[in-house]
């Protein structure tokens, strides 16, 4: 498998995963120029796209998909609750509702159910011959009865929304910042970082952090927040990536 973060963010997130039989995006927040731009970084078109996985249904995380359902014909994946959200894709027949698990080919999906204040959200591990991508996004925290299945993974692609401090002392009205410190809001650098301690292990080879908030944070206090909590906890990993709004990884192998 290959990896690339296509884009990360408040403003749009998608992430490309390519196998030698098909092409997934995790979410398609940005625009469709956009998309069609990142993936000609990689010499792909979005007509080489074969599924679309949903994490939930916030524009930035669905921004594109009313088009690219129009000019392509991808699978959608998503929970019935999500479909319910996008009535525009009441008569897209390519759609797959997932709850637990999905099979494609020898890609096996997993959900696992996170907590954001929206009908219903989902992160995912995607394992194909005994290598996995941790995909957790968008979540006020995560139940410890889905760490069996997050732990000792390949590649972590996993929210590291906000610094405290900056939240408390930014721009952010007070009930705007309640939301994204309740339990349905987002991850704190805090939080990720005592998590990703937790989850890594022998097989883990990068962790990239995901959806930065541009208002309050920054790429420097998400590093040394993780690298802090690694060396408080005797942890040796420093295959590290911030992901960012605009700007396209490079394709990983996993």
């Amino acid at each position: 498998m290959l990896v690339s973060v296509l884009a990360s963010g408040s403003k749009g997130n998608s992430t490309l995963i390519k196998t030698k039989e098909y092409n997934l995006l995790i979410d398609a927040g940005m625009t469709t120029k956009y998309l069609e731009n990142a993936l000609r970084k990689h010499e792909m078109l979005l007509s080489e796209i074969d599924y679309i996985f949903i994490t939930h249904t916030h524009s930035d995380h669905v921004n594109a998909l009313k088009t690219l359902t129009k000019r392509y014909n991808p699978t959608i994946v998503m929970s019935s609750s999500m479909l319910e959200d996008l009535k525009y894709l009441k008569d897209y027949e390519n759609i797959e509702i997932i709850n637990d698990t999905l099979n494609i080919g020898n890609i096996l999906i997993e959900v696992i159910p996170t907590s954001h204040d929206t009908n219903d959200s989902n992160g995912y591990v995607i394992t194909k011959d005994n290598k996995s991508i941790v995909y957790i996004t968008d979540t006020g925290y995560i139940h410890q009865k889905h760490f069996p299945k997050l732990t000792n993974k390949s590649i972590y692609i996993f929210e590291s929304n906000f610094d405290p401090e900056m939240l408390s002392y930014g721009k952010y009205p007070r009930r705007l910042q309640r939301r994204i410190l309740s339990p349905t809001g987002h991850l704190s650098n805090q939080d990720s970082a005592s998590y990703l301690s937790r989850l890594i292990g022998p097989n883990t080879k990068k962790i990239i952090l995901a959806h930065l908030s541009q208002d309050n944070n920054k790429k420097e206090i998400a590093l040394e927040t993780l690298e802090k909590t690694f060396k408080e906890k005797d942890i040796n990993f420093t295959n590290i990536l911030i992901a960012e709004q605009d700007n396209v990884t490079e394709l990983i192998e996993i």
